[in-house]
């Protein structure tokens, strides 16, 4: 399956690099794209899950990594109000 990283600049201008194991995260998230924090929480956690699951369907079993990257991402946006805007990039 391909992956797929994706830069996101938070609020602070901090950067960190979200992993997915499936394009499907390019549904719901795109270089380019500016968003509120929760929307990217909300987007986040449904892509990679609908990944783990192709990886799941393809392999037979679901990709631990999506579900760290899931985890993590929602623990980095509680550190910022639910409106303010992060920027999706390429890496």
């Amino acid at each position: 399956m391909p992956e797929v990283h994706l830069t996101v600049e938070w609020p602070d201008g901090r950067t960190t690099v979200l992993y997915s194991p499936s394009t499907v995260i390019l549904n719901y998230l795109q270089p380019g794209q500016s968003l509120a924090v929760a929307e990217l929480a909300s987007r986040g956690r449904e892509a990679l899950r609908l990944a783990s699951e192709r990886v799941r369907a393809r392999y037979g079993f679901a990709c631990t990594r999506a579900d760290e990257e899931e985890c993590q991402l929602l623990q980095t946006a509680m550190g910022y109000a639910d409106d303010q805007l992060v920027r999706i990039s390429a890496p």
